[in-house]
């Protein structure tokens, strides 16, 4: 998948990528098939976790895998995630830096302390570099999509407070599907 197009595909080129990506022919694509076709353009393996959260967004069918009817839409979110990143990707390097990701995010619409950029880059920054891959960087807008949507859900006055019990909140924070 790392030479993604920006014109939707015909179903043809989809099912015949979906054939290559379905290895054990079973019609269905699973967390580890999805992981090897996957490239974040550093020749590393696609985060893990991503995979999982990906299979989780398109599994239609709960059964832990990607039928080729919801493999065109994981191909149109890997797609334009691809084309975001490499948008703020502003050195042509293959990874955000700090800077890049203070602007993705304010351009998202976050307003983050530098302490709390500092903090989620530490966070996705797998390799301990400064920097945060493709595959990190969808991991980390889509967890801080869930969360902020999660927040918002009890900021009813949208003020940016919400006042939560301990329980309230880990029941909040276990239930997320991240």
């Amino acid at each position: 998948m790392s030479q993604l197009t920006s014109s939707v595909p015909s179903r043809e080129f989809l099912w015949d990528i979906f054939q290559k990506v379905d290895k054990d022919r079973s019609g269905w694509i699973n967390a580890e098939e999805l992981g090897l076709a996957l490239s974040n353009g550093t020749w590393t393996p696609f985060n893990p976790e991503t995979v999982r959260l990906m299979i989780g967004m398109f599994d239609r069918s709960n059964k832990g895998q990607v039928s080729f009817e919801d493999f065109g839409a994981l191909w149109k979110y890997v797609t334009d995630w691809q084309n975001c990143f490499r948008s703020f990707d502003r050195d042509n390097s293959g990874n955000i830096n700090r800077e890049e990701l203070k602007t993705a995010l304010t351009s998202f619409g976050y307003r983050l302390s530098d302490n709390v950029i500092n903090i989620i880059l530490r966070k996705f920054d797998r390799h301990g570099n400064g920097t945060i891959l493709f595959d990190d960087f969808i991991q980390l807008c889509v967890v801080l999509h869930t969360l902020t949507a999660a927040f918002r859900e009890r900021d009813k006055d949208q003020d940016g407070v919400i006042t939560i019990q301990y329980e309230e909140f880990l029941g909040m924070v276990f239930t997320l599907k991240i």
